[in-house]
């Protein structure tokens, strides 16, 4: 029988905090996010940034997202997830800018047993992408569900 590797929803620990190491964003990628998936100006064109609210280029909160995901890979990548199921209270409070260095948070705040399928179970996560200053530049809980540890068999179940 192979071993089962990665950390179950068993082996969830509600309170648990990991954190990832440290991402500096360049000008050059919040350009190439932004021209192919948000071309606001202030996303896009460092010069027409310079006019805007901002004072300079900023990245979307959808690249804001998805440079959390990329970090929170590295610290939740060993969860044996099976999707997610909603984010909620979804937030940017802070932009991000070109030479920030980001980091994600992921703290598991709550799980329940699934009660539609044994096989799973449900966890809520408060992640979090921190900049240099430790200030947010995104947050959001999110539902998640993770495969529970499979029982195990017996050597007779496993040998008959």
């Amino acid at each position: 029988m192979m071993a089962q590797t990665g950390r179950f929803y068993d082996d969830i620990v509600i309170g648990e905090v990991r954190e990832s190491g440290p991402r500096t964003v360049t000008q050059r990628e919040l350009i190439e996010f932004a021209t192919r998936y948000d071309p606001q100006y202030f996303h896009a064109d460092p010069v027409a940034a310079e006019k805007s609210i901002f004072g300079e280029l900023i990245a979307s909160g959808i690249h804001g997202a998805a440079l959390w995901r990329a970090l929170d890979h590295e610290i939740s990548g060993d969860i044996r997830w099976i999707c997610g199921i909603a984010w909620e209270e979804v937030r940017w409070p802070n932009p991000i800018r070109a030479g920030d260095t980001l980091r994600a948070v992921a703290e598991a705040l709550s799980k329940r047993p699934s009660q539609s399928d044994t096989t799973r179970g449900i966890v809520e996560y408060r992640y979090t992408l921190l900049n240099q200053r430790n200030e947010i530049t995104f947050t959001c809980r999110s539902i998640n569900l993770i495969e529970m540890r499979p029982p195990e068999r017996s050597l007779q179940q496993v040998s008959a």
